[in-house]
């Protein structure tokens, strides 16, 4: 029954654009390895891991369009079992999750250079908390200590960071970055490079009211449009 559900779920990656995404996904890691080489800190590693940069980051983004909920389940029950012949040397889950942090940086590098949609001229823009530890330890937590820090959102108080995103009315991610969690939802909105593509109509929840932004964000041909309390839309007289 596991595996004719597992079957179900598998047939929603498309198999004839793995190849494609890897290549492009090992074309990148090539350059992002010549152009940071020179700026790291100590020796080499003599033993190259058994799974590449390349192949870490094309499994991650390989999950997001497997329909899987956990990324245990996606990698141990189908990656493993099911796509031997596209990654012949897999390595243990929780060694993968080593590399996973490893490839960090190159896969948001990858993600902001490589795989941002275009803008249409309307966008919508929202917050989601990321949280490091439930509320309950807050105060015994270690992990990212003193950088996360505590916020609230919509689903109530949090300790971690928080992850603001622009998509476009298909759904194509057009701009993204990560803040403190204690940071206000309106304060990416003031960073030009955050905004860098964006134009036209600019959509957000309560959380991004403001006049002073909207008019800001009007001298840079954007018009915010917020939703109110007796939903209703709010936006700048000046528009």
């Amino acid at each position: 029954m596991i595996d004719n559900d597992l079957t179900k779920i598998c047939l929603m990656i498309c198999f004839d654009k793995i190849t494609d995404i890897f290549c492009i996904v090992d074309e990148f890691c090539e350059d992002f390895e010549k152009f940071s080489e020179p700026f790291l800190l100590g020796n080499k590693p003599k033993k190259k891991p058994r799974m590449s940069t390349s192949e870490v980051i094309t499994i991650t983004l390989l999950f997001h369009l497997s329909g899987f909920r956990t990324f245990k389940h996606f990698y141990i029950y189908y990656v493993q079992k099911h796509m031997t012949q596209d990654f012949p040397q897999t390595v243990s889950y929780n060694r993968f999750v080593e590399l996973m942090q490893s490839a960090l940086m190159p896969m948001t590098l990858f993600a902001k250079t490589c795989c941002l949609g275009t803008c249409t001229g309307i966008s919508f823009v929202d917050s989601t908390p990321i949280r490091v530890c439930k509320n309950k330890r807050i105060k015994r937590n270690k992990v990212f200590k003193d950088i996360a820090t505590t916020g609230k959102s919509t689903m109530g108080w949090f300790h971690g960071f928080k992850l603001h995103i622009i998509i476009n009315d298909k759904g194509e991610l057009l701009s993204f970055c990560v803040t403190q969690a204690n940071v206000d939802d309106r304060e990416p909105l003031k960073n030009e490079s955050f905004l860098q593509s964006i134009f036209g109509k600019l959509l957000g929840d309560k959380g991004y009211i403001s006049e002073k932004l909207t008019q800001l964000l009007f001298v840079d041909g954007i018009q915010l449009i917020t939703s109110w309390k007796k939903h209703l839309f709010y936006f700048s007289t000046n528009l």
